[in-house]
């Protein structure tokens, strides 16, 4: 879908766009919050939507459920033939909505955009779409809310909540827990057909404010990649029992007279071989200890010097330049690197085999760095989230809703497709059983309904490569079963603004370790810096949470 961005792209998309810290809590008059937006168990059982799966489109390729909860995103080969309708009548009742959502790429025109036009007749309503410049759309934010003029629906990453201080700020939103939690969201079947984990990050302070956008029951946030047409010409197995394996390939592959290094930068990926998941988890005795603190850090870190000391690593990656690290990929220059999952589909395949016709992106399958227990940490249900404007009356709440009930329809519907690709014969044409933008499509059809609400993330086909698909799905499908949920899983958590910076001169340090620019007691160094700094006032802190709110697994 050249439309917009998958979930699993966004995932990628989110890191480029952290942009400078910029509180709501200091514009206008929002107060500020002394807690720290965490909801305990119960509370949050209350406040979240029932989950009632909907059973109106077959997937080609079905999902499986794995461990913690998990599960993969059920895969389509085609668009469906005859899509249904999951709507029934006219959602809106006439309203204009004014909307503020990211993009990334040319903003489409607003006024004479049939795209826009059809979507709103459909409706019932007006939304009137304002994108923004995704790279800097966190910035643009605590304006808003400075000039007290907030639009209707408003698009909020869920990674920039800590950034902004979204929990000061919440007085802004509409609670919709009496219109959405547990059976009353029923009026709305396709938001009904969200998982409740991808809601549980909407709720703050034991009230549901955030929909969801891009949700997945199987999002991780990436993986160690290989090209598998390289690993099979050099002979080499892509089966890792033991992070030894992963050393052993260093040899195989590395060629410098061929001009080729067995890997890029792996980092942070490789943490999870070593069961690194997430920033805390409990000894055995039940104390909170930091990532940092960890011994599966320090092996982590000494296994990524030693593959840069030996010579495996391309020169590029350890100088830290990553905008070239994908055609680095792409040309065979390395043949092995860390990304994130949105960086498998068929717009990455299209754009490698232009430069190389045998490029073949895979995915290692879930491993342990001492042959034991393999893990990888399961993302949130979902990581962006919409929030309706509390100037709304109940009657505007209430069309919002129903709006948003027809923009979740799910893969395989009418009204997917019209909200993700226009009008058939003017917006889209469907080519090899799946719809593809026209030109006219491609100037004025982009992602901005997708960041109001979204229904269940699935893996679709891209230019028409449909072997991509089954790759992706078929390792989804394994990684499921070795799901971790991280401790403070899916919670919102505003940790006090005096420890956001103390994490940085870690980082810096991890960076030259890693790349064996400086020994690992000088990470040891680093780590004792920051509790000194208030790394153990922030355990503290946690304690808290977990005492009065639980761990969120």
């Amino acid at each position: 879908m050249n439309a917009g961005l998958s979930r699993r792209r966004l995932l990628a998309a989110a890191g480029a766009a952290l942009a400078t810290p910029a509180l709501l809590a200091g514009c206008g008059d929002a107060p500020m919050n002394s807690g720290p937006g965490a909801t305990g168990a119960d509370d949050l059982k209350k406040a979240l939507p029932d989950y009632i799966p909907s059973r109106a489109v077959t997937a080609d390729i079905p999902s499986v459920t794995g461990a913690g909860g998990a599960a993969s995103d059920p895969a389509f080969l085609s668009y469906p033939k005859d899509p249904v309708a999951t709507v029934t009548g006219t959602p809106g009742k006439g309203g204009t909505y004014v909307t503020r959502t990211p993009l990334w790429g040319s903003i489409p025109p607003s006024s004479g955009n049939a795209y826009y036009d059809a979507v709103n007749k459909a409706l019932g309503a007006t939304l009137k779409l304002q994108p923004s410049d995704g790279n800097t759309y966190v910035d643009s934010i605590p304006a808003l809310f400075a000039s007290g003029n907030l639009p209707d629906w408003l698009q909020i990453p869920g990674w920039a909540n800590a950034k902004l201080n979204l929990g000061a700020a919440l007085d802004r939103f509409a609670d919709l827990t009496p219109y959405l939690s547990g059976g009353n969201v029923a009026k709305y079947p396709n938001l009904a057909a969200i998982a409740s984990a991808a809601w549980q990050a909407g709720v703050w302070n034991g009230k549901l404010y955030g929909l969801p956008c891009f949700p997945s029951a199987g999002g991780f946030g990436g993986y160690i990649f290989y090209r598998k047409d390289i690993l099979e010409a050099a002979g080499a197995s892509p089966e890792l029992r033991h992070i030894d394996d992963l050393f052993a390939l260093g040899a195989e592959l590395t060629d410098t007279g061929a001009g080729r290094w067995a890997f890029d930068d792996l980092w942070p990926y490789l943490k999870f071989p070593f069961g690194l998941y997430g920033k805390w988890s409990a000894d055995a005795s039940g104390k909170l200890v930091n990532q940092y603190e960890t011994e599966a850090m320090l092996e982590a870190l000494n296994f990524a010097a030693k593959i840069a000391k030996s010579g495996y690593v391309h020169p590029d990656a350890l100088a830290n330049n990553t905008q070239q690290s994908r055609q680095r990929f792409w040309s065979g220059k390395v043949a092995v690197q860390g990304g994130g999952t949105g960086g498998w589909d068929g717009d990455d395949a299209k754009g490698a085999t232009a430069a190389d016709m045998q490029y073949n992106r895979q995915a290692f399958k879930v491993f342990s760095a001492s042959g034991g227990t393999a893990g990888i940490e399961l993302s949130p249900g979902a990581g962006w989230f919409s929030y309706l404007n509390k100037k709304l009356s109940d009657a505007q709440i209430r069309e919002c809703l129903a709006i948003a009930d027809y923009l979740a329809a799910p893969y395989g519907s009418k009204e997917y497709l019209l909200v993700n690709f226009g009008a058939e014969s003017v917006d889209f044409t469907m080519t090899g059983g799946n719809p593809v933008l026209t030109g006219k499509g491609q100037q004025e059809v982009a992602q901005g309904y997708q960041f109001l609400v979204s229904p269940p993330a699935v893996t679709l086909v891209k230019n028409g490569l449909t072997q991509v698909v089954k790759d992706f799905a078929a390792w989804q499908a394994d990684a499921v079963k070795h799901a971790v949920r991280p401790l403070f899983y899916g919670m919102n958590i505003a940790e006090p603004a005096q420890y956001a910076s103390i994490e940085q001169q870690v980082e810096d340090t991890i960076k030259d370790v890693r790349f064996g620019r400086k020994p690992i007691d000088a990470f040891k160094s680093s780590v004792d810096t920051w509790r000194k700094q208030g790394g153990d006032q922030l355990r503290r802190f946690y304690d808290d949470i977990r005492s009065k709110y639980g761990t969120g697994q």
